[in-house]
């Protein structure tokens, strides 16, 4: 490629949105070339700092790029962010400069600049490899390590970035690159959500002619896609060496949604530094610094350089393995599971016959290649098929990703994306949604395929096939309680689901926790009208059966199908969600009687997910005559945390948000006040009547968040706890009462208020069938809007009329209430058809009062 003109450097233009001139530095480099060479850096020239971060932009940016983290630095915290030569407003060498020289210049410039000290590298895109080739020659100074979205290798089996190879093709590269901004242009594009105009400017800035761009066409031909490229061998060295640098702390910051360097890439950097933090931030693309709020994560990564004393767990030795009540059982004919479709009992499966197969399943499994810590994704919908790819993973140590279908197909793209599994073990169906939105994983069939399917569908291996290579193999050694076992994704009701990790000992903990709790013996079984808690039966040892219903719907639920199911293994415990619940009343009168019968059998009624309106609890009583109701409390990251039964309820009476109960044994819960702004900034306490943020400690809580750094770390303080996101109190008898999600708190001008105990009070008006409540205007000085679903719903929505605004507004106290408006119906979450999304209540009604057309939410 030809050299483009020379040009000196320069200082950026005034005016540049968010940049602070006092930062800008001319710095020369003396002996660099031979004559010397003038670059352009932004340095907050902190004197004498504990720490410096070395930063380091890619292609086609510059040091703009890092503003938000120099202006949000600490005061012992220099940063350098570096133009590279012939790069934003550095020194136009007339050269073309490959990677070996960039980090040549790099050396030559921190040595100019005097950079001694603890060093963190701050790289993003092709300032990468540049930055690892700079820690290279300076490792007595390296403190940290941060990268975002880069690459120094192309994964094994895959090609590179097709934009990149587009960019290449022959008589692209110049026209795109130096000739006109489109290579600009289109790397701004991918920014997520679009710039506003004055940082699409200030990027565009630096590169306004042909002649200050030739560098950008440069750098996008020394990305080698081939073995005989020049940097192909350098670049290939700081890969290899990457490994050297394992005690040295990491932190990978991501955006998955870039078509450039794809999560595929950031699985590669993983493997090379195992020992690093990880932050995906979903929704998030190729400009992370832009997308994300990066600079809050890298600072508080900085304040936890040196590790931070993690609790050790309390490992009771007398834990069973999750599997143990399998094996007790071995020997039992009696039915472990039951299968229910529309006319009644579909497929069985004694304990001994599930034993058999776990085992049998657990070593074809083994047998395939699945290891100690590999992640397996499991498609199945919950029964026979599910329990034994479960208890057979863990019986080998591997790990289980358990996303519902109710987060979408959107929803569980994203979840396998971040969880990456290793194998994918799925019904049809989704195997073929596998291949056709490229979810990771080796995919095993829980059915056999024609040949053309198995080739289409890329399966490895069906169940039967695994049962037929395990039968006379032995299973492989047990793992022990510090080893992971699961990752179950959150229901997405709060913002994009996450991933939650527990280890063994977790599990163990929370089975024995609801053994306790509820007094379980093998003399119970159990409905489970909820998938996942089915998963508990062969772990406590009693029967288990779901009911016929559709998965994704609880909502679903009649009471014939939950009388069968009753009937079929003679249950004494009813596990359902609220929405279940209610559909489950609105059919009794169908059931018939020797049904009906049946359901006199059970002596324990749970209900979670969503807060249970005690008249449903009532209602269902009726149904199940014998069944002491009970609403435990909980959330994926820990369950359960508090319960309380019906006749609980009825004592403690109406109050602000939903009475939950007294924390169980073994369960410490505190509050962390509430400040001006509704933020929980609050010390940890159990006084009464102080509303704030729950937090828990428990043996049976999470591990942790996959692959979110800093979410994990916010939700972990003090080290230890839990903050749930739960917003609560405590009452004079050391009950605990929610009252909303922190997210769903209304920060007024006279102090923050929470939802649920004005939703409540609404929802007690006769001809009420629910109510949300929510903030609109910015944070601080947001108005309350309280959204009523009438009995008698119109057909729009619509404002609510006199009478009924009154009666609200009488309800609600001293709350200032702005408007009133009326629906037919609040959007709820999927998985549970019961929690109110009031983020989406809140973006239509602030639409609506700002004069936008009231259409449904």
């Amino acid at each position: 490629m030809s050299a483009a003109s020379a040009s000196p450097a320069t200082l950026p233009p005034a005016g540049l949105d968010g940049l602070d001139p006092k930062w800008s530095q001319l710095v020369t480099t003396p002996g660099l070339d031979g004559d010397g060479r003038t670059w352009h850096v932004l340095d907050n020239q902190v004197p004498d700092p504990t720490l410096t971060l070395l930063c380091v932009h890619g292609n086609p940016t510059w040091s703009y790029i890092w503003r938000d983290l120099i202006a949000r630095a600490p005061a012992n915290v220099r940063v350098v962010a570096i133009d590279h030569l012939d790069m934003g407003y550095s020194e136009r060498t007339g050269t073309t400069r490959r990677l070996t020289q960039r980090i040549d210049d790099l050396c030559a410039l921190t040595e100019a600049l005097g950079l001694t000290g603890p060093v963190v590298t701050v790289a993003h895109d092709w300032g990468g490899p540049i930055s690892l080739g700079w820690a290279q020659r300076h490792r007595s100074q390296m403190s940290g390590i941060v990268l975002m979205n880069t690459a120094v290798h192309q994964p094994e089996g895959s090609r590179a970035p097709t934009l990149i190879r587009m960019v290449r093709t022959r008589g692209v590269l110049k026209n795109i690159c130096v000739k006109t901004p489109a290579f600009i242009r289109g790397t701004l594009a991918l920014a997520r959500p679009r710039l506003s105009a004055p940082i699409r400017e200030a990027y565009r800035a630096p590169y306004s002619s042909s002649g200050r761009r030739a560098a950008i066409a440069a750098f996008v031909e020394d990305i080698p896609l081939s073995e005989d490229h020049p940097s192909y061998r350098v670049l290939e060295g700081i890969a290899t060496d990457l490994g050297t640098f394992a005690d040295v702390p990491a932190l990978l910051l991501w955006g998955p949604s870039d078509p450039v360097f794809s999560d595929r890439y950031l699985r590669d950097l993983a493997q090379r530094l195992p020992g690093a933090e990880i932050h995906r931030f979903i929704g998030s693309g190729h400009l992370l610094p832009e997308d994300a709020d990066i600079a809050s994560v890298v600072h508080t990564w900085l304040e936890h350089l040196e590790p931070q004393a993690v609790p050790v767990p309390d490992l009771e030795a007398d834990r069973a393995p999750l599997w143990a009540a399998l094996e007790r059982r071995a020997d039992d004919d009696t039915n472990a599971i039951v299968e229910m479709g529309p006319d009644g009992e579909d497929a069985s499966v004694t304990f001994a016959e599930l034993n058999a197969d776990v085992r049998r399943m657990a070593a074809g499994l083994a047998d395939l290649g699945v290891e100690r810590g590999d992640r397996v994704s499991l498609l199945v919908p919950p029964g026979i098929d599910l329990a034994v790819c479960v208890y057979a993973c863990w019986r080998i140590g591997a790990v289980v990703v358990l996303a519902d279908a109710g987060l979408g197909a959107r929803g569980m793209g994203r979840a396998l994306a971040s969880a990456n599994p290793a194998y994918l073990i799925g019904i049809p169906r989704a195997l073929a949604a596998a291949r056709t939105l490229g979810w990771p994983g080796a995919r095993i069939s829980t059915s056999a395929l024609l040949g053309v399917q198995e080739r289409v569908l890329d399966v490895v291996a069906t169940l039967d096939e695994l049962r037929r290579r395990g039968e006379d193999l032995p299973v492989p050694p047990p793992p022990g309680p510090l080893d992971e076992a699961a990752i179950g994704f959150t229901s997405g009701s709060t913002g994009p689901a996450k991933g939650v990790t527990y280890r063994h000992h977790q599990l163990q903990a929370q089975r024995d926790a609801i053994i306790e709790l509820y007094n379980i013996d093998e003399s119970d079984s159990l409905v489970a009208a909820f998938g996942p808690f089915a998963l508990f039966g062969p772990s406590i040892g009693i029967p288990s059966v779901v009911p016929d219903m559709k998965v994704t719907s609880p909502g679903s639920l009649t009471a014939q199908a939950l009388a069968e199911a009753v009937q079929v293994v003679r249950a004494t415990l009813v596990f359902a969600s609220p929405a279940a619940l209610n559909n489950v009343v609105v059919t009794a009168d169908a059931m018939s009687p020797d049904l009906a019968e049946a359901m006199e059998g059970v002596r324990l009624l749970m209900s979670a997910g969503a807060p249970v309106p005690a008249a449903v609890l009532r209602a269902v009583g009726e149904v199940l005559p014998n069944a002491e109701p009970h609403t435990p409390y909980g959330m994926t990251e820990v369950m359960p945390v508090a319960d309380i039964s019906l006749a609980e309820i009825d004592t403690a009476g109406p109050g602000n948000g939903v009475c939950v109960g007294e924390p169980i044994d073994g369960v410490e819960v505190a509050i962390s006040a509430l400040d001006a702004r509704g933020e929980a900034t609050g010390p940890l306490t159990d006084e009464s009547g102080l509303t704030g943020e729950v937090c828990i400690r428990a043996a049976h809580m999470r591990e942790g968040y996959d692959k979110l750094w800093m979410t994990d770390h916010a939700a972990s303080q003090p080290v230890g706890w839990h903050r749930s996101g739960d917003v609560g109190h405590f009452d004079d008898d050391g009950r605990l009462w929610i009252e909303g999600r922190m997210g769903h708190i209304v920060t007024t001008e006279t102090g923050p208020v929470t939802p649920v105990g004005i939703e409540h009070a609404v929802a007690t008006l006769p001809d009420v069938a629910s109510a949300a409540v929510v903030g609109v205007g910015p944070a601080g000085v947001q108005r309350v809007v309280v959204v009523v679903v009438p009995m008698n719903a119109g057909r729009r929505p619509d404002l609510a009329d006199e009478d009924l605004s009154d009666r609200v507004r009488a309800l609600v106290g001293t709350t200032d209430v702005a408007a009133i408006l009326t629906v037919r119906s609040l959007p709820v979450d999927k998985r549970h058809n019961s929690k109110i999304d009031r983020s989406r209540v809140a973006r239509w009604a602030e639409r609506v009062l700002a004069g936008g057309r009231m259409g449904p939410i």
